[in-house]
This record gives C-alpha cells, sequence and structure tokens, in this order.
C-alpha cells in the first residue's frame, strides 16, 4: 500500500531539523509525529525540552517550535506492507522537497536523522546535491525512536538524543 508523510512541523525560527524516514501507521491515522504509545520520542523531547508526552499533541509541537526544533520526513511517499522501514520498498521510495525547506530555513544548520532508514533514504535520494548547496549543513544519525529498534534501551538513546538540545542551545 501507497502511504504518504504529512507537512513539516517548523517556523521560521527552526534551527535543528529531525528527520524520519515515514511516518508509522498510527502516526499518519492521527496526522501527528510519534504517534505510536511506545515509540520514545516524546518522551525523549520531555527529557530535554520539556516537550513530553504528559503534553498534548498541539502543545508539544509548539514546545519544539519554541527551542527551534524542526521535525520532517525524508520520505514524501513509498510503498510498504506495515509501519516497520524494513518494509519499505525501496524503488518506491518518493523523497520530500528537502531543498525547498531548507531555502525557506535558512537557519536551520543541523539534520539529525531519527535512525538509519532516514538517513540511508537521504543518502540514496538528496544528499548528493543538498551537500553541494547547503555545504554548512553538519548531520548526525541518532538510534531511532522506535519501539521496533530494541538495540539500545532507552537511557542509552536518551544520551546519544542530548546532542540535539545542546545543537539547539549553542545554534
Amino acid at each position: 500500500m501507497r502511504v504518504r508523510s504529512f507537512p513539516p512541523l517548523a517556523d521560521d525560527n527552526a534551527r535543528v531539523l529531525i528527520l524520519g524516514s515515514m511516518p508509522g501507521r498510527v502516526s499518519l491515522e492521527q496526522r501527528q509525529y510519534y504517534a505510536h504509545p511506545r515509540n520514545a520520542f516524546w518522551t525523549i523531547m520531555g527529557e530535554l525540552f520539556g516537550c513530553g508526552p504528559q503534553l498534548r499533541y498541539a502543545e508539544r509541537a509548539q514546545c519544539l517550535l519554541i527551542h527551534g526544533i524542526a521535525v520532517w520526513d525524508v520520505l514524501k511517499s513509498c510503498v510498504r506492507t506495515s509501519s516497520l522501514d524494513s518494509d519499505i520498498e525501496p524503488e518506491s521510495e518518493q523523497p520530500n522537497d528537502l531543498r525547498r525547506f531548507l531555502l525557506s530555513h535558512r537557519q536551520v544548520g543541523a539534520l539529525f536523522f531519527n535512525g538509519g532508514k532516514a538517513e540511508q533514504a537521504f543518502r540514496r535520494h538528496l544528499a548528493k546535491k543538498l551537500e553541494t548547496e547547503f555545504p554548512h549543513l553538519k548531520y548526525t544519525r541518532l538510534p531511532s525512536t522506535s519501539p521496533a529498534h530494541a538495540g539500545k534501551g532507552y537511557i542509552e538513546k536518551l544520551h546519544m538524543w542530548k546532542v540535539v538540545a545542546e545543537t539547539a542551545a549553542g545554534s
């Protein structure tokens, strides 16, 4: 089944962009980033910025914006049979227009990939053009916050994700 992502969570103050691959089924149904209750994204954002799952989604989103954090996905659409990144059919991937986003959000200085698939899709579809046109950007792959990524525990993920807060504070 072909699935489509939704618009970025961003405003004119974005300094950091967190890129996922493609929202999962629950996120697509609710039209909310990282809506699966076992995804650690909002718990980590709560620890780092006070934008945790105890807040309503609109409040969490606003909280990230206040801290200069934007959220989007590398892929605009793809075919997959489940919410798992491993089920994305590579030949079906269509990337979002990240170039247009970066042109309209010139303050963004760092891209953080929420997991390996996001980085892989970025490298496959976008990196060559964007790295030349936007040489100032810093790229960092972080462990996926997905519950399917059990290779690292929550504490280890949180520790690695602290670089987002450090980057946002220093930019």
